[in-house]
């Protein structure tokens, strides 16, 4: 029997963590609870978890700074919890490497459908997660995406993705030279039931080229067609 997958909350208000909590674990999952960030990230150090749903504003150490003391040490999905005023927050927690982020106020029905989306977008992660077809390692020039191990190289230096980065670039190497609208992107790493608008895609899509050119400053296989969308470049 598959062992249930363990999720890390992480917000300040005590009667959201508390209704959260039972959703997710109506749902099957196993919850942790934490206040404030610096908790969280000391017990997250010594248990890690399968994902992590973190508030953005907290005292002691917000989500932000949690989030980029945990992508030092691991992949793991993370999943924001925003105020709808925090659009600024949004766009530069999606730039540090969250999964996706989910504004308040909100229904736990919907927290819940996000955090299945993303884990099963994280599942081609998991050891023994059966291969299939499109799961072969893809090579375009310097690149080399293997979707079964979640690994990514260019010109054999390791390039770390989030599951949302990989799948949006796995969807842009797959057929090169042809352009992939915004909502073609969002079909390929979001699941149907989640919406998200353009300036997502368009966080990932930076991110993924800063990620490139710190390790290799002349990246530029990724192309902009304003007003259409993205398409990695033909060799």
């Amino acid at each position: 029997m598959k062992e249930k997958s363990t999720i890390a909350l992480v917000d300040d208000e005590r009667n959201i963590l508390n209704s959260l909590r039972m959703a997710l674990e109506a749902e099957g999952f196993k919850v942790r609870t934490y206040s404030d960030g610096a908790e969280a990230l000391e017990a997250l150090s010594e248990d890690p978890v399968d994902l992590g749903i973190f508030d953005i504003k907290m005292p002691r150490m917000d989500g932000m700074e949690l989030l980029r003391r945990v992508r030092q040490q691991s992949d793991m999905p993370v999943i924001f919890l925003t105020s709808k005023d925090e659009e600024i927050d949004e766009l530069f927690g999606l730039k540090m490497g969250a999964d996706d982020y989910i504004a308040k106020p909100f229904s736990q029905r919907l927290v819940v459908e996000r955090v299945k989306a993303v884990m099963r977008r994280a599942s081609a992660r998991e050891p023994g997660a059966v291969a299939t077809e499109a799961a072969k390692i893809l090579e375009r020039g310097m690149l080399k995406l293997d979707p079964e191990r979640h690994t990514c190289h260019w010109d054999d230096k390791p390039v770390t993705l989030t599951v949302t980065e990989f799948l949006i670039l796995q969807a842009l190497a797959a057929r090169p030279g042809v352009v992939k609208t915004r909502d073609a992107l969002m079909d390929a790493a979001y699941d149907d039931q989640v919406y998200v608008d353009d300036r997502t895609i368009d966080s990932h899509i930076k991110r993924l080229r800063k990620k490139f050119k710190q390790v290799d400053d002349n990246f530029d296989v990724i192309e902009t067609l304003y007003g259409v969308g993205y398409r990695f470049k033909e060799a």
